[in-house]
């Protein structure tokens, strides 16, 4: 009787198939979302509503390159350096990228070391990440300033397509913006972690419970997305 009860209630609980399937999935999956903080799960939603906003950029960046009539300016002349009487193709953005990158490698271990409770190394790391990223605002100011010399405008540009100079302020200074504050607040989270802010619960902004350095973790995420972001504009407006 017990086997054939069973055998019923299978037989009547319908299985949720295509999305229902999915979305019962995730809603079952309660250790996935039982222990998010408020922090990490708003920067998630930023991180997703800004990766919209980018793709934007660059879906429109793609549809002006491809609808103009005009011959669009090759990267790797536009973007050369000429150093000791030797013209390098895209030698400023190589090492840009590098920069870029190898401060992604510095954050992912400041949180490594964070939530070791090794405050010293954590946010001498985070310092380093913050000097890699000034480095990289610093040397795109220095390729806006030389573009702009040479008579690069977002209505204009000498070499072709007028939409060039438009796509290119617009996106470089929509994603170093991003570098910029993420800088200054790399700094601000880098002396609560020295002043030892998160192992004493000090209150202020930034700050988590005792002995958390949640706030780290954040930072990383938003950081490892402004790295990202970067590859593709790489690929798409450098390399293209």
């Amino acid at each position: 009787m017990a086997e054939q009860a069973v055998t019923d209630t299978t037989r009547t609980s319908p299985e949720a198939t295509g999305l229902r399937s999915i979305a019962a999935d995730f809603s079952s999956d309660r250790q996935a979302f039982r222990n998010v903080t408020w922090g990490k799960a708003m920067m998630w939603i930023f991180l997703l509503s800004d990766t919209f906003v980018f793709s934007c950029f660059l879906i429109s960046y793609m549809t002006a390159r491809m609808s103009t009539t005009v011959p669009w300016p090759n990267a790797s002349e536009v973007f050369a350096l000429t150093i000791g009487g030797v013209t390098l193709p895209l030698i400023l953005i190589a090492i840009m990228t590098f920069v870029l990158i190898s401060s992604s490698g510095t954050m992912a271990m400041a949180v490594n070391f964070a939530y070791r409770r090794d405050r010293r190394k954590t946010a001498i790391l985070m310092l380093v990440t913050a000097l890699l990223g000034a480095s990289f605002v610093g040397m795109q100011a220095f390729e806006w300033s030389k573009l702009i010399h040479e008579g690069v405008r977002p209505w204009s540009n000498p070499w072709g397509a007028a939409q060039f100079g438009s796509s290119f302020f617009m996106i470089t200074g929509f994603h170093g913006t991003h570098v910029s504050f993420g800088v200054l607040f790399l700094l601000i989270v880098a002396r609560k972690v020295w002043r030892g802010d998160y192992e004493d619960g000090r209150r202020g902004f930034f700050t988590s419970r005792k002995g958390n350095y949640e706030a780290v973790e954040i930072m990383g995420l938003y950081w490892h997305f402004v790295d990202l972001v970067w590859v593709f504009i790489f690929a798409f407006f450098y390399l293209w």
